[in-house]
């Protein structure tokens, strides 16, 4: 299994935080699992201008095509303006509209704001449904008060954290059973 994780901004600490502890997560209970942490920031991803992902070059081309090679992707992003970065949006747009077709994708989210939860709600998972995702239906929202010094100092965030990677990963398992069980059934 290949989970992807996806730091969705190139500025601010407490979205990598939360995906730093997220991977550790992941390779903690489920180390059979090829996990990778794609931070935007560490990346100079170009805008999208229409072409296929595969033509594109460089850290462009490496982002896109380790998320589309993903079985599972955890998307983190800040809360800006009331909406996604600028930057994560580019990476739907790199990518084709079928491009979350049979993977799962669940969400990891930090803002400023309890009020801010309505950005996933009304902008990520819109996106997400229609770029074909199973979209875990739960997810994980860190608002500033959790965060002290670059560290996650609520222990409730790191217990749904775990239930968030806990949840991915079972989804992913019992849609593998339900596309064999399908596949089965031509018996060719």
């Amino acid at each position: 299994m290949k989970i992807v994780l996806l730091s969705g901004s190139k500025v601010g600490s407490k979205t990598r935080t939360a995906m730093d502890y997220t991977l550790k997560i992941v390779q903690e209970k489920y180390p059979d699992a090829e996990s990778t942490l794609l931070d935007l920031a560490d990346f100079d991803v170009v805008f999208s201008d229409g072409r296929n992902y595969m033509d594109y070059e460089g850290d462009t081309k490496y982002v896109t095509e380790t998320l589309m090679a993903a079985d599972a992707i955890i998307i983190g992003t800040p809360t800006f303006q009331a909406s996604i970065p600028a930057t994560l949006k580019n990476i739907f747009d790199l990518l084709p509209v079928n491009a979350f077709r049979d993977k799962v994708v669940s969400m990891l989210v930090t803002a400023g704001s309890p009020k801010h939860y309505l950005m996933v709600e009304q902008q990520l998972k819109p996106i997400l449904a229609y770029m074909k995702a199973h979209i875990v239906p739960t997810y994980v929202f860190i608002e500033e008060k959790d965060f002290n010094r670059k560290e996650i100092v609520n222990d409730d965030v790191h217990f749904r954290m775990e239930r968030l990677v806990e949840d991915t990963v079972m989804l992913v398992e019992a849609y593998v059973g339900i596309r064999e069980k399908k596949d089965a059934e031509y018996g060719f």
